[in-house]
């Protein structure tokens, strides 16, 4: 906290931060900024989002709130097949088209840098399109975009009862024809990762089948990611620490002991409290116990036409305050640095420190508690990617 402070920035980078008098005294700005009585604070960060999809799901919202489970929705044929029907039925242009208005609205509400997952796909051709779909934003939209690779999402209709020869697919066809678009992607270029990820779930992927999918990632270079314990744990966080994950994900039924190996790990922690919050669900990822036994945990909005349409960091983070126990500074730190560090960029931004990237907000504000404190509208004055000004009120 630096009251009265102030942020030197040349070309894109911070270069000096502190009192507003010495950076006076030391820099002659050729433009300055005023944000007397608000805050500044890093742009946020979402780590896990499926931006990239077509369709929706607001026939399952209403199939929810008369008791369907998530469950019982997805073995109906809704969930995620529902939206890989519609994605396989887009055009790479629709699939554009609706990811960027869905990044207009993330970047006014304060996220400057979001990863984005396949998973719709669920075929090497309709994988690829996804990942295509990504690149196209990325180099479109000023927002820095991570790309996920997740084919291992949901087993397709006709893999139904042979999900190990489903994996087969995904490791003799899919992750090698991803990692040949890798290699001559602009994300490559640019040396940025490609993770691959994997949802360890019943009903999806046992921790056995994960751990095939992953280490073939691993082999190709793709370092990893899970979605593991959202609903039953298989043991997602423990193949995780073992693997050197970035990060694991969801984390609602994670029990204690692998809590605290996590916590002896170098794998960042994410949780989806907009998830339970959307499912109505009154259980939550055990976030303040993570905290407290040393997790590094990060947010994100897990982004998605199904389980979480929810754009808004600000919002996921009111609710992890109320429902996780959260303190305000806990949940902003989960939302910039730690979330940088669960998609690798940890030491190029997310925090406000001379040589990182300038990515910032001034937020409308007293005080960065009211983030959380207050809810429902959008506190955010004015983003700023790489020193630029890409939005403001």
């Amino acid at each position: 906290m630096i009251p009265n402070g102030a942020v030197a920035i040349t070309k894109g980078k911070i270069i000096a931060v502190g009192l507003t008098t010495d950076l006076l005294a030391d820099y002659t700005a050729r433009k300055s900024i005023d944000a007397s009585n608000k805050v500044v604070c890093p742009g946020f960060v979402d780590p896990h989002t499926h931006l990239v999809y077509a369709g929706d799901r607001a026939a399952e919202f209403e199939m929810r709130i008369i008791g369907a489970t998530y469950m019982e929705i997805m073995a109906a044929g809704g969930g995620i097949l529902s939206t890989m029907r519609a994605t396989h039925a887009a055009t790479l242009e629709q699939l554009i088209a609706n990811a960027q208005r869905h990044l207009d609205q993330m970047l006014a509400l304060g996220t400057t840098t979001v990863e984005i997952k396949t998973g719709y796909g669920l075929d090497t051709a309709n994988e690829l399109k996804m990942l295509q779909a990504i690149a196209a934003i990325e180099a479109a939209h000023p927002m820095d975009v991570v790309p996920t690779f997740l084919g291992a999402h949901a087993v397709p209709p006709e893999y139904k009862g042979q999900t190990d020869k489903y994996v087969d697919l995904i490791i003799t066809e899919m992750l090698p024809a991803v990692h040949k678009w890798y290699k001559n992607a602009s994300f490559k270029v640019q040396d940025a990762s490609l993770f691959c990820d994997v949802f360890c779930e019943a009903n999806a992927f046992d921790a056995e089948q994960s751990r095939r999918v992953l280490q073939t990632g691993l082999e190709l270079g793709l370092p990893t990611k899970i979605h593991a314990d959202e609903f039953q744990n298989l043991g997602g966080v423990a193949l995780a620490v073992e693997l050197g994950a970035v990060s694991a994900d969801h984390l609602d039924v994670t029990p204690l002991a692998e809590i605290e190996a996590l916590a002896a790990s170098n794998t960042i922690g994410v949780v989806l409290p907009a998830v339970n919050f959307n499912l109505g669900s009154s259980h939550f990822a055990a976030a303040r116990t993570m905290v407290d036994k040393g997790v590094a945990l990060a947010l994100a909005t897990d982004f998605n036409p199904g389980s979480a349409p929810c754009l808004s960091m600000p919002l996921v983070m009111a609710i992890a305050c109320r429902y996780q126990r959260l303190l305000p500074a806990e949940a902003m730190n989960a939302s910039t640095i730690n979330a940088a560090h669960a998609i690798g960029l940890g030491k190029q931004l997310g925090s406000i420190e001379a040589g990182k990237q300038a990515d910032l907000l001034i937020l409308d504000m007293p005080d960065y508690r009211y983030l959380a404190y207050q809810f429902g509208g959008n506190p955010v004055s004015k983003v700023f990617k790489r020193g630029k000004l890409v939005f403001q009120q």
